[in-house]
């Protein structure tokens, strides 16, 4: 396996995409708090999982937005008729790509519990950055749908589009994905959309840029290892 390098070209201009693959939430006071306690290398497990788990709410709510609605009236106590919304489709399908996509799971379970699960294993080599896929499980039934689709950190892309092709030759249509994520960069956005340009990605940050050793910056760290209370000790 050869090593990660930084693409040579420049980034796609990310106001090629904002507003139409890309949604970033807006920076509002709040968020960028919750982003702050949650990037602080201090910050413990208890404390990030309180920060991130705020965001991944906001970011849950906002996705299911992005999913295929239809009218649907209802009748309110008071006996009027309210003109509303609901899924097209009566059942939402969602794939994380575990250990660091687990978390996004309880946040989403609270929302819909009615949700079909799946989880696509990939593992990126310390070394070349370069992704290999160890197993995918999927629920019966995600053939054609829309699906959410799990992923806190997107820094190079590869994982991510690894994921994609998976759900994708599994008859997910490109542009039902909706990919769900904490935090990307430039450089992925670019990797990925050049890529698959009909997939929707909700972030909640786009950070500055990628190092050379492939982090992003300023960064968070290693989600799930932060998420799970796995960090090493100093």
């Amino acid at each position: 396996m050869t090593a990660w390098t930084r693409p040579t070209t420049a980034p796609v201009p990310l106001d090629r995409y904002l507003g139409v693959n890309v949604f970033e939430l807006p920076k509002q006071p709040g968020l960028i708090a919750l982003h702050t306690e949650a990037r602080d290398a201090e910050t413990g497990q208890e404390r990030f999982v309180r920060a991130t788990g705020r965001i991944i709410r906001l970011l849950l709510e906002t996705a299911l937005s992005h999913l295929e609605h239809r009218p649907h009236a209802v009748t309110t106590p008071t006996g009027f008729t309210f003109e509303g919304l609901e899924t097209a489709s009566p059942t939402l399908y969602a794939v994380s790509i575990p250990r660091a996509g687990d978390a996004l799971e309880g946040g989403l379970r609270e929302i819909r519990p009615d949700t079909r699960f799946g989880k696509i294993l990939i593992q990126r080599d310390v070394t070349t950055k370069q992704p290999t896929l160890f197993y995918s499980k999927l629920p019966p039934g995600i053939a054609g749908s829309e699906v959410l689709l799990l992923d806190p950190t997107i820094a190079t892309g590869g994982t991510l589009l690894t994921a994609v092709n998976e759900l994708i030759a599994a008859g997910v249509p490109e542009h039902r994905i909706v990919v769900v994520n904490v935090l990307t960069c430039p450089e992925a956005l670019a990797t990925v959309l050049t890529r698959r340009p009909d997939l929707r990605i909700v972030t909640s940050h786009i950070d500055e840029s990628l190092t050379d050793q492939a982090f992003m910056l300023p960064g968070i760290g290693d989600f799930g290892d932060r998420f799970h209370g796995t960090v090493a000790e100093a």
